[in-house]
């Protein structure tokens, strides 16, 4: 048997790998990107995952709906109405509070004959408060509050039998928030 004659194709080197039609691609893409698309996609997965938790949680609100609007009360201040008689009662311990209310009414317009002031048979009223008898006195109680510094507006007819005269009257009741002096702590 006789040797056969070397041609082209025994000069291909054997360590090449495949060769012709059966070459396989080189991969675009090595082993760092794989994993950086990985974290990618977990990362992607994860946030969605967290929100739609949210969502079913009902602690996010896809669409929220509209707050309704509060709509501003007015606040009334009140008309200062000098054809009123005031009458001042002085319900604290402090002496001379309804003399000194009484000056000061009389400095903002009020005849003198129409501002009367007594010490109340109380000392112990909490609060300074101007009271009314008629739906249609309040505006003017509350402007006289307002005047006076503050006093709270109340409506009744407590005070209505010091009334002689039948006009239109306000009642002012000094109570122990308008006093100078401390009050007393009981002794141990």
């Amino acid at each position: 048997m006789s040797k056969p004659t070397r041609d082209r194709f025994d000069d291909v080197p054997r360590s090449s790998g495949r060769v012709g039609a059966h070459r396989a691609e080189a991969p675009g893409m090595n082993g760092w990107v794989v994993l950086l698309w990985s974290f990618v996609a977990a990362l992607i997965l994860i946030i969605g995952g967290i929100f739609a938790a949210l969502v079913v949680m009902e602690r996010i609100t896809l669409f929220p709906e509209a707050a309704p609007s509060a709509t501003p009360t007015p606040v009334e201040t009140g008309v200062v109405d000098v054809t009123y008689s005031v009458m001042i009662l002085n319900a604290s311990p402090d002496a001379g509070l309804d003399e000194q209310m009484r000056d000061d009414l009389i400095n903002s317009g009020w005849a003198a004959g129409s501002v009367f002031a007594t010490d109340s048979d109380r000392q112990d009223f909490t609060t300074t408060t101007v009271y009314y008898i008629a739906d249609e006195d309040e505006l003017a109680a509350i402007g006289l509050a307002r005047l006076i510094g503050g006093a709270e507006v109340e409506q009744s007819d407590a005070y209505a039998s010091l009334n002689d005269t039948g006009a239109k009257q306000l009642t002012v009741v000094i109570g122990v928030d308008r006093t100078t002096t401390a009050p007393e702590t009981p002794a141990p």
